[in-house]
């Protein structure tokens, strides 16, 4: 399986097209091949050990994002004010699946993010804006992907199976944001530091309350933002850059296996 995921990436890094373009497409390759292996891979009972990737684990997480956490930037509208971005609350829908390591402060996660009432005034895809379809609003709701290695530096067992925290490098799959960007769906590297409480820890085992967590999640967004001066097809002009930074309350519901 490991020659299989080595051919696999070298053949996506030497296919036609940009040297980037190549690039991204292997890396991208290699994640979903490495996934594969890590649940083909897993061992069939708990006592068994793994050898590097261990059995995977999927989370449900409804999350509450919010953006603009340090500053809200503002834009330069078309009929020539000048308005100021929101602070308001988002719900995401995360399917995770969790992925440990031998290495009991090493672990990779890949996520999948809805959401499900945002909103827009033009189809990024077909070009077509609310009101030439007589709405108020468009749905926006494109699914994301991140891929993530997480870095634990505190671990449940030293607080008694309270508290848990990591750092996580994360290759953010999105929708582009910057008028210039050539695809619909950008990479984009995102920092966060992830703190979980288990406030059923108090449960006997085998209780399954015991696994749900609340989580904050602290983000910096580092590339892929609109910045100042960005034009947009609609006349918007950017006046600050979009703060990089947010602030997400995580609802950690275990799914498979059940505990």
């Amino acid at each position: 399986m490991k020659t299989f995921l080595l051919s696999a990436f070298a053949k996506a890094a030497s296919s036609p097209g940009h040297h980037r373009g190549r690039i991204v497409t292997a890396l991208v390759t290699f994640m979903w091949g490495t996934l594969a292996w890590a649940m083909l891979a897993a061992p069939v009972s708990a006592q068994e050990r793994c050898r590097f990737l261990c059995a995977p684990s999927l989370n449900v997480e409804p999350t509450v994002t919010f953006a603009n956490l340090f500053n809200r930037h503002r834009v330069h509208t078309s009929d020539g004010t000048t308005e100021t971005a929101t602070r308001e609350p988002e719900l995401e829908i995360i399917l995770a699946l969790d992925i440990p390591t031998r290495l009991p402060r090493l672990g990779f996660t890949v996520e999948a993010i809805w959401t499900p009432f945002g909103s827009t005034s033009v189809n990024p895809f077909t070009g077509q804006t609310a009101s030439d379809l007589g709405v108020s609003d468009i749905r926006d709701n494109p699914v994301e992907l991140e891929f993530e290695a997480n870095l634990t530096w505190l671990r449940s067992e030293q607080t008694a199976g309270w508290v848990s925290s990591h750092f996580d490098i994360v290759d953010k799959f999105s929708p582009a944001e910057r008028p210039q960007d050539t695809s619909t769906y950008t990479h984009k590297l995102n920092v966060e530091l992830d703190t979980a409480v288990s406030v059923f820890n108090w449960l006997p085992e085998p209780h399954w309350l015991r696994h749900v967590e609340i989580e904050g999640s602290l983000d910096y967004v580092a590339t892929g933002l609109p910045r100042t001066g960005d034009v947009f097809p609609s006349g918007e002009v950017l006046l600050d850059d979009v703060s990089a930074w947010s602030f997400s309350l995580v609802f950690v519901i275990p799914v498979a296996p059940v505990p």
